[in-house]
């Protein structure tokens, strides 16, 4: 296993890609909002002073926010792209697999490392129930 988590498995970087993506859309749907609102009341004559000034620092507060989303995007793509530069430790092989004694190991019944004699039986053998099995139930059944 690697010591540095791939960029996929991140945590911390899919919570800055989500985290910007809101921001940039939240920012976007204030700044609409507040633009069609004062575009629409400025060519009806409506438009009262709270529409006209304070819609002005709001959608300049959602286009603060969409500027911090698209930084934030970009930031995680410098990121991403950062990631793969990024020298991975090489592989190295212990020991090479002997698939002859893998396979002699499997003829002569010490599957999985049990061997005969031990006590263990192989795996095939150990699928249904036995006749122990059996008699522990029906004695625990009778107790």
């Amino acid at each position: 296993m690697s010591s540095r988590p791939a960029l996929v498995r991140s945590i911390p970087f899919w919570g800055l890609v989500a985290a910007s993506l809101g921001t940039a859309g939240y920012g976007a749907l204030v700044l609409t909002e507040k633009l069609g609102t004062m575009t629409t009341t400025l060519t009806d004559g409506t438009a009262t002073g709270v529409e006209v000034y304070v819609g002005q620092s709001q959608a300049v507060f959602g286009a603060v926010l969409v500027g911090a989303g698209v930084v934030g995007i970009l930031l995680a793509l410098t990121v991403a792209s950062l990631a793969t530069l990024r020298p991975s430790a090489p592989v190295e092989v212990v020991e090479p697999l002997d698939w002859d004694s893998a396979t002699d190991d499997i003829e002569d019944g010490s599957v999985h490392g049990y061997e005969r004699g031990l006590g263990y039986t192989a795996a095939v053998e150990t699928v249904g129930r036995s006749d122990e099995d059996a008699e522990r139930e029906a004695s625990a059944a009778t107790r």
